[in-house]
């Protein structure tokens, strides 16, 4: 585990994918939130939040359970805290012909089962949480 400046930055795709899954997990968001393919690059800064992915190319993921198209850049970046990612840059999905980027993520009350998605378009989309869980292969 290599650390520069306060970052824990993990390098390979088994590596990097066992750490993004590891903050998932830790700020208690759905598993299968970030579908990550060739990962080069996992890094997080404790102290403000800050994480980053770097991926060798964009990845498209379709969240079958609510029918939705989701790209993932091969740079993604954000704050990440309890049950929330603010500031997210590098995820887009699809909204009919449009690719408004996903600026926020949010599960404001767990016991409803909901996560929000906030785009810097104004859009905000709820869905099941559970639509987000880890797909088993």
């Amino acid at each position: 585990m290599a650390e520069k400046e306060g970052a824990i930055i993990k390098i390979g795709h088994e590596e990097g994918l066992k750490m993004a899954a590891s903050l998932l997990d830790e700020f208690e968001l759905p598993s299968g939130l970030l579908p990550l393919a060739d990962v080069l690059e996992v890094g997080f800064v404790r102290a403000t939040g800050y994480m980053w992915i770097q991926q060798k190319k964009k990845v498209e993921h379709n969240f079958k359970m609510i029918k939705k198209l989701v790209s993932y850049d091969a740079d993604i970046t954000g704050y990440v805290s309890n049950k929330t990612i603010k500031k997210l840059k590098g995820v887009k999905a699809k909204e009919l012909m449009l690719w408004p980027p996903v600026s926020e993520i949010t599960i404001a009350d767990p016991s409803t089962g909901k996560i929000h998605f906030k785009s810097l378009a104004g859009i905000t989309k709820t869905f099941p949480t559970e639509a987000f869980a880890a797909e088993i292969k």
